[in-house]
């Protein structure tokens, strides 16, 4: 079974870098405390290094 990873946004998207912000979108966050369950694979923590003072991270 492939692992996944639980990321919650936890700091605003307010005056960020429109490339982070898609970054964000991209995994499915748009408000502060949203979660959700991706992949654990090279894209996901790609997006994860880009984007990793905003979230919080934890393996599921």
């Amino acid at each position: 079974m492939a692992k996944n990873l639980k990321i919650k946004l936890v700091k605003s998207l307010n005056g960020r870098l429109d490339k982070h912000i898609a970054t964000a979108a991209s995994l499915g966050l748009r408000k502060i405390g949203q979660e959700t369950v991706q992949p654990d694979n090279a894209q996901t923590r790609g997006k994860i290094a880009q984007i990793g003072y905003l979230l919080q991270v934890t393996e599921e």
